[in-house]
């Protein structure tokens, strides 16, 4: 039977019909019309007044925290449950990632300890210059305490939400809180452009200044001159017609996802020491990865058990995110809790999730894990 891969791109007739345009019209050129149209529309899915299409959600990211003005010596809090993306580009800067344990509600941050710790290095004279707030799984994080804590202490709040497209907080989407917001289009994603992303903030001047920098940093003028160093940053005008098909299905891919969680969370219910990623009282996961934990002093076997058997099944599973203050690149560096993030590690596993998965292949999935946990 084909492999079972943990979450493949899906694509259809849409972007095949905008790429298509895209060639017949020769709009070639790293940027254009469908780059121009695919930030509009991005922007109003997610209730932002901006977008900046960039090469890849690590570019964002690098872009916001140098916009936020971190630079050598500075501390940013940073999610330790999450890839090492979210927290690289601090370093970029010559900055200091300070990791924030999660919580269990949501397996994302705590916003209780990340605000004590703004609030004591605040009171040291020395608050953090930014936040790095990640949502897991397509599971928005808690938003609101932790976004009070930096306003109060004039911390900027960037959100990570690579994993969070299509999700809520209330009525919003996570991403749309902070100075700004992160997307990935990377081929896992929720959507692709086979690989970039976006940087969306409700401030036109940052997006401006964001765009100039993700193009070189050329001055206006007849030839080429920079004053300031900026980077080769922008999505492509063919990426971006991919893109603009992939968000006319971004609303069916959510149904697609969420439906294969309700499946693993019924199918996985009688199994002892099994839980699967909660879904917080606060907003609607994606559940772009359906991820569960296994307690193996009560289920008899562990997570890696199996995503062995599952492996001998031709199905992909992974392990959740290393956190990152177990990393040997951020060795020395300060964290802060940390116990839940190393439990659900050490216990979590992610299962194919992809929106073009069958019934029939979720099944498949579903009685490779009943094998090693009955």
């Amino acid at each position: 039977m084909p492999r079972l891969y943990l979450s493949p791109p899906d694509v259809g007739s849409a972007e095949v019909e905008f790429v298509l345009e895209t060639f017949e019209s020769n709009w070639i050129a790293p940027v254009g019309p469908q780059l121009d149209a695919f930030e509009r529309e991005f922007a109003d899915l997610v209730g932002s007044r901006h977008a900046v299409a960039v090469s890849s959600g690590t570019a964002a990211l690098h872009l916001a925290l140098r916009l936020a003005g971190v630079g050598p010596g500075d501390e940013v809090l940073c999610s330790t449950l999450t890839f090492i993306a979210s927290a690289a580009p601090i370093n970029y800067l010559g900055a200091k990632p300070v990791f924030i344990d999660s919580e269990a509600r949501s397996w994302n941050m705590d916003p209780a300890l990340a605000c004590e710790v703004i609030e004591r290095k605040a009171k040291a004279g020395r608050a953090p210059k930014a936040l790095v707030l990640v949502h897991l799984y397509g599971q928005s994080a808690d938003i609101a305490p932790i976004k009070a804590c930096c306003e109060r202490h004039g911390v900027k709040l960037i959100e990570d939400a690579a994993e969070a497209l299509g999700a809520s907080y209330g009525e919003t989407s996570p991403g749309s809180h902070g100075l700004f917001g992160i997307h990935s289009f990377n081929g896992n994603k929720i959507i692709t452009t086979s690989g970039g992303g976006m940087l969306v903030t409700d401030d036109a001047a940052l997006a401006q200044q964001a765009r100039f920098l993700a193009t070189q940093a050329r001055d206006p003028a007849p030839h080429y001159q920079h004053s300031t160093i900026g980077y080769n940053y922008r999505l492509s005008n063919v990426s971006a017609a991919i893109g603009r098909g992939q968000l006319l299905r971004l609303a069916g891919k959510v149904t697609r996802r969420r439906d294969h969680y309700r499946a693993y969370r019924k199918a996985f219910a009688g199994l002892a020491g099994v839980e699967m990623q909660p879904e917080a009282a606060w907003g609607q996961s994606t559940h772009w990865l359906s991820c569960l934990t296994v307690d193996p002093a009560v289920a008899g076997a562990t997570a890696e058990d199996v995503r062995l058997a599952l492996e001998k099944l031709d199905i992909e599973a992974r392990p959740l995110w290393k956190p990152l203050h177990l990393q040997p690149v951020f060795a020395g560096a300060e964290s802060h809790g940390g116990q839940v993030a190393e439990r659900l590690f050490a216990q979590g596993l992610c299962l194919p999730s992809g929106s073009g998965m069958s019934e029939e292949d979720r099944d498949r999935v579903i009685a490779g894990v009943k094998s090693v946990l009955r």
